[in-house]
């Protein structure tokens, strides 16, 4: 398979390995929870390489649908690298804006997105489907990096999403009237796309002609242009006239087939009987949806100027440089929604903005009956103006629509917009590094909650879950049971053991394999054996 070269790209294939774990501090004011709870819906403040990091333990192959707008790389963003990859090179890169005088701009936006895509594949669960949002600025680079760290045999589709209704006549070259979305499934052989309902107009095209009693139907050519050895037979119409396919054509079925077809009255010869014969396709019979097309019109998904309505109609800006320039239309996020996901699917969006997926999840919620979980991660500041002004977007912008459109938006065209769509969310943002070196020397002490989420994870591979906690039992993995021995005070772990009270209370929980981790512990080896005990 071909991969593609970057400057730094030896430095960050492995970087989201090393990247440390976080603790996630619930901020309670910030959301609409009244227990703030990592399986509730979820705004994460903080940086994104680090959040996706902190929700593996809770989260990995968990996620059900993901849907990102990374940034596109124009040159006139302004964003920022700043992953702390160890490398003198590297480092040169971090805190600087990058702009389209940027020679190195390509190769930073494909180290910046390596990392985050391998951990969002962690997430991914098997039969999940990720959206990347992109136009043609990377998307040649982002394919590349995609076909690399999913596989390009879980390449599923390149969606062409009509972003404008009106050409733009000041284009220097063409009017770029789309976007991309490029589409891969965690494991394609497992991922089924949802049918789409069929349209108003696509539902009108059935009619009901001869009265049949099977009802409306619409019909389609008997012939194509692929060769088939016994398709070129002649038919006679109720009227008598003969009819064969054109040069090069040939009848799609066999001559018995056609007879018995025409027997059932499943061909139409036209209003008077004389005309080529079509097959007829009643709607009763055909599938309830339609399969997804790659082509996403405005008229069907909306287009950017529906977007900043939208985000218009539920933010109150501070300033007019608050606005983020490309947000998606609901609609847009919907229909990858209504593509990939069940009633209660997480959805992740890693690169937030301006909350749109959370809206789309919550009027789809809302519209379908259904209970998704939404998991925003969003930057406070992504250019130098908005930290200089302290402006904290995750906070002002971002959660400030997801309230809204919770509660209710005054003034709404949308009736359930007026009303709100319901729903809680919890706000989170990013804590201290879990560092081995901070336990060990006492500084910076892990909650008890989020060491059992680190050690759970990276011992067993698999989710955490926080309703099983009873310490010292942290969770159940495959094949062994979790205990953590431990509190976040550096004086009461000092005299902190795996003693024989402790094992044997251990011990008899159940009969299955026990992995425990304590300061120390009192016990030989032999003695833990006999417990089937690990430490």
């Amino acid at each position: 398979m071909p991969t593609l070269h970057f400057k730094g790209k030896p430095l960050v294939q492995n970087h989201h390995l090393v990247v440390p774990f976080s603790e996630l501090e619930a901020v309670k004011s910030r959301g609409l929870s009244k227990t703030p709870s990592l399986h509730d819906n979820l705004i994460i403040e903080g940086d994104n390489l680090k959040a996706l990091k902190a929700l593996l333990p809770a989260y990995h192959g968990k996620v059900k649908c993901i849907t990102i707008d990374p940034p596109y790389n124009t040159g006139n963003e302004g964003w920022i690298y700043n992953d702390r990859v160890n490398s003198p090179m590297m480092r040169d890169w971090l805190g600087k804006t990058v702009d389209r005088d940027d020679l190195t701009r390509h190769d930073k936006w494909c180290c910046m997105m390596m990392p985050r895509l391998k951990l969002l594949r962690e997430l991914l669960a098997d039969d999940g489907a990720i959206f990347v949002s992109i136009d043609d600025n990377e998307v040649h680079h982002l394919r590349a990096l995609m076909d690399e760290v999913f596989g390009e045999e879980n390449f599923a589709a390149t969606v062409i999403w009509q972003k404008v209704f009106a050409p733009k006549n000041t284009a220097k070259y063409f009017s770029e009237d789309h976007d991309f979305i490029v589409v891969y499934a965690r494991r394609l052989e497992g991922w089924i796309p949802n049918l789409l309902d069929r349209s108003e107009e696509s539902v009108q095209r059935y009619q009901n002609l001869d009265d049949d009693s099977r009802g409306v139907w619409s019909s389609s050519d008997l012939t194509a242009r692929n060769y088939y050895s016994v398709g070129t037979y002649e038919v006679t119409s109720p009227s008598g006239k003969k009819f064969k396919p054109s040069v090069g054509n040939y009848f799609r079925v066999s001559p018995e087939k056609f007879a018995k077809l025409d027997k059932d009255k499943r061909v139409w010869w036209g209003p008077k009987g004389d005309s080529m014969p079509r097959l007829k396709r009643f709607l009763s019979e055909v599938k309830a949806g339609v399969v997804p097309q790659t082509l996403w019109l405005h008229t069907d998904v909306g287009h950017t100027q529906d977007a900043k309505k939208e985000l218009n109609e539920t933010v109150t800006f501070k300033t007019s440089e608050e606005v983020f320039n490309t947000p998606k239309p609901t609609e847009l996020i919907k229909r990858m929604l209504r593509i990939a996901t069940e009633a209660d699917s997480v959805v992740l969006d890693s690169f937030a903005g301006s909350g749109t997926t959370a809206h789309a999840v919550l009027a789809l919620n809302k519209e379908d009956g259904g209970n998704r979980r939404f998991i925003l991660c969003q930057m406070p500041y992504e250019t130098k103006e908005q930290e200089q002004n302290k402006v904290n977007i995750c906070e002002s912008i971002t959660a400030q629509r997801v309230r809204s459109v919770i509660k209710g938006v005054s003034g709404a065209k949308d009736e359930n917009l007026r009303a709100g769509f319901g729903g809680t969310f919890s706000y989170f943002r990013l804590g201290k590094e879990l560092r081995k070196q901070a336990i060990l020397d006492g500084e910076d002490l892990p909650s008890y909650e989020a060491l059992a989420g680190y050690v759970f994870f990276t011992a067993t591979g698999e989710e955490y879950q926080t309703k099983k906690l009873k310490p010292p039992f942290i969770g159940t993995s495959q094949d062994r049971d979790v205990f953590l021995i431990y509190e976040q005070d550096i004086e009461k772990l000092k005299d902190m053991a795996l003693n024989f009270e402790l094992a044997r209370a251990i011990a008899k929980r159940s009969d299955r394999k026990k992995l425990v981790f304590a300061p120390t512990k009192y016990l030989d080896q032999d003695y833990l054996d006999r417990l089937r005990i690990e430490f």
